[in-house]
Order: C-alpha cells, then structure tokens, then sequence
C-alpha cells in the first residue's frame, strides 16, 4: 500500500465480531483483526494469524491491539426505525386504550408541552442517554409541532454522538386537541425552518427528516407540500402507515380518491428509497409492491402493535416483497426504549403467526438480528455509512460482554459465539453492553460530566 494513501490507525481491536451481510443474516468471525481509522471508518479486517503483515502494512504497533475478552464479541450497533423521543416521558404506562383513542388523551397533551424547552431538554437528554446506554447508535426520532424543541433534540443527539434523524412533526388537521395543530402555512414555514437551521449547524451524524404523522392528521395540501420540500431538499421522509383497522377506515373515508392508504403517500410524493414508514400491519400485496417499487421501507413496531392491540406485522411476507425492513420501539406506544426488545418482540409475533397458521415459516434470530442492524441501516438509506463491519463503513459497534459481572445471563457449559449472541438476544440487558462506538468515537460509558 501506498504511505501517503494509507489511513492512519487510531484503534485495533482483536476478537470474536458477528455481524450481518447482504448473504448472510449471521456471520461469526473468530479471532479477527478489525483497525478503525481517525475518521472512524473501518479501515481494514483481516485474521489474527495475519497481524504482523497487517501491522506493517497499516503501520500500527502490535503491542497496541485491544484484546476482547472470552465472553466479549462486537457486534454492529442497533438501528431504531422508528421511535417518538417526545413521548418517552410517559413510557412505560397508558396503555389502556386503542390507536386514534390514546392519541387523543395521552400523546397530543404530553406533546404540546414541548413547547417549553426547559421540559424537552430534560427528557430529550434522557431518551438519547437511554437509548445510547441500551445499544442504539443509529436512531429516527419523531419529535413533536415545535421547531425550537426539535432543533434541541438534534443538537443533543449530536452532542451525545448519536447518529440521528429528526423530524419536526406536521400536522394541520387535529379536531379532537385544539391547541395541538398548526395552519398550512405554518407547518410548510417551520419545517423549512427546522431543516433550514438543523443543516445549518452541520453536525456530522445529524439529519433533518421530513415528518407528516400521519395521512389522517394533514391535509392534502400539506402532504403535497411536504412531498416537495423533502424532494428539493433530497430529505428522508417519515410517517405511519396501516396502523390499526380504525384508522385505516377513516384515511379511507378522508381520501376517498385514493385507492388505499399506500396510494394517499404514493399521490403526495411521499414514498421514496428515502421514505420509512412505521407498522404497515395491514398493507396488501398489491400496497408491498409499490413499497419495492419506490424503494420505500417499513418500520416493524412490534411491541406497539402488541401493546395497543393493532395487529401483527406478517415480516416474511414483507420480506418476500423484497422490502426494505428494519425494527422499531415506538416509544411510547411500546413501552421500552431497547431494541432487544424489539428483538425479542418481532420473535413473538412470528411465533405467534407460526401457531395461527402452522404453514407459516417462523423468523430465526439470526434474521432478526439483521432486521435490527443492517436491516436498520437500509431501511434508512443509511447502509452505505453503517450496519456491519464492511471496510469503508464507519464503526458503529457494541461491545458485548455476556459475563458482566451482576449481569442477566450465566454461562454454564463453555458456549459458542452463536449461543452467546443468542443469549445475549433473548436475555441480555445494557449490564452486558460494555462499551458502545458511533463513528469510531466511544459514547458509552458516557464521559463525566456528559456534554449536554
């Protein structure tokens, strides 16, 4: 390799790395060599048999190479598709009631505080602590109507090193909270403003994304309108789909030219290769379709569509569909912050469509795991920076250890990488994420005091 060409090493890691591949839903490299640039990019792989020549050609000292652990494995960071940052307040409770309901008597009253920016920084610092802590390097954040607010989430995403997209929240049609709606022009201005200002700051792993709730809370117009800005701006897009049966009836009855829920975002230049839209639990075939043609994503919610009983996603006819999918929390209406939980969550509900229809080909962990890494990544069009190990990538990684002293797992009987992964998946907690890396930087441990 030429020296001038040649990255300069910043960190060297030796172990145990599982990861996803476009092939492969599960590939475990034992005894691999992994070197993270000063950009945080992955700059080489390679065997452990192979470190002196790695050394030399790469020009890092052997002697430097961090070691992992017997129990310990990196594995890529989690993706969350999908989750509401201004609703993790009430995580955890008010779950008593169904989609259009619970909307209206817990979500839009918490969310309309947000206008205090006092309180939004509270709970956005938490929510991006929380999640960091529990393994999500990448997430794609709901905030709420208010532009300042917004803006301070991407600012604390970026000061805590979490890769994020953020969304300013639109909505022009709200009957049952008056004061939790904006006008047309309101809603067109500040989202200008919000995407205006947050690439202003240039943070580097920060995003603005265009954000209609959902098709029952905007207006034909602003839906047009927000098809436009995200296309002028070349913006991710955000939004929910096929949720529960009751709100697909009533996009139904609000869009009667349209001929499904698909088609209302498909008419208003809404469905992209940069469009995730959450749940979909009731989408056609002919609706999936569209989904590959556009390049569109969905973001399966498990736990939220278990908690407010709106239905179960069928993930492998999703995937048969050659749709992009990732997994998604839904704070609040699933009520926990960790994407092992919707690991653990998007198992269940194939499990139970396996005991509905014994025909039904059960998801295996292993695909699950790439659902919730590089499955992420792509829904998100963010694959070509993160979701693996590739060369070239950045190093988005967590460092697992599944002996944590006072952790959650015990090992018994001398395990082999794919069982511990396996363990870790089904039993594990943030006791066993030791370290976590966005960018090559290490974010947790958080360093004291936390830069807020």
């Amino acid at each position: 390799m030429d020296n001038s060409k040649r990255p300069t090493i910043a960190n060297v890691y030796r172990g145990t790395f599982i990861h996803s591949t476009q092939q492969t839903a599960l590939q475990i490299l034992e005894d691999e060599l992994l070197g993270v640039d000063t950009d945080g990019k992955i700059a080489f792989t390679g065997r452990g048999v192979e470190l002196d020549r790695l050394s030399q050609t790469f020009g890092f000292s052997p002697n430097e190479v961090i070691q992992l652990a017997q129990h310990e494995f990196f594995m890529p960071g989690l993706v969350d598709t999908h989750i509401h940052a201004c609703q993790y307040s009430y995580a955890g409770t008010a779950l008593d009631m169904p989609l259009l309901q619970w909307l209206e008597t817990y979500t839009f009253p918490v969310e309309s505080h947000f206008k205090d920016l006092q309180f939004a920084h509270k709970v956005y610092s938490q929510v991006v602590k929380r999640t960091l802590r529990n393994g999500t390097t990448t997430a794609c954040y709901f905030a709420s109507l208010h532009t300042d607010a917004s803006l301070l989430l991407g600012q604390i995403a970026n000061n805590f090193g979490q890769r994020a997209l953020v969304g300013k929240v639109c909505m022009d049609r709200n009957d049952s909270v008056k004061h939790y709606k904006e006008t047309n022009q309101e809603s067109q201005e500040e989202t200008c403003r919000f995407i205006a200002e947050l690439l202003k700051k240039k943070y580097p792993l920060v995003r603005p994304v265009v954000t209609p709730r959902f098709a029952v809370s905007c207006t034909e117009a602003l839906l047009g309108q927000l098809g436009a800005i995200a296309k002028n701006n070349n913006l991710h897009i955000q939004s929910h789909i096929s949720e529960n049966l009751e709100e697909i009836k009533l996009v139904k009855e609000m869009f009667p030219d349209s001929e499904s829920y698909t088609d209302v975002y498909l008419k208003h230049n809404l469905l992209t290769d940069k469009t995730v839209m959450a749940h979909g639990c009731y989408l056609s075939d002919e609706e999936l379709v569209v989904f590959r043609e556009t390049g569109a994503s969905l973001a399966h919610c498990p736990n939220s569509n278990i908690s407010m009983c709106s239905g179960m996603l069928n993930v492998r006819n999703v995937l048969n569909h050659n749709v992009k999918l990732g997994l998604g929390t839904d704070v609040a209406g699933g009520y926990s912050a960790s994407m092992l939980d919707a690991v653990r969550r998007a198992l269940d509900t194939s499990k139970v469509l396996t005991i509905q229809n014994p025909e039904y080909e059960t998801l295996s962990f292993q695909e699950v795991f790439r659902l919730a890494t590089l499955g992420g990544s792509q829904a998100l069009s963010l694959d070509d920076q993160t979701g693996n190990f590739e060369v070239g990538k950045d190093f988005d990684a967590l460092r697992v250890n599944v002996a944590a002293p006072g952790g959650p797992i015990d090992l018994l009987q001398g395990e082999d990488p794919k069982t511990i992964l396996e363990k870790f998946l089904n039993l594990g907690d943030d006791r066993n994420i030791a370290e976590v890396f966005v960018a090559g930087r290490k974010v947790v441990p958080f360093t004291e005091p936390a830069t807020e």
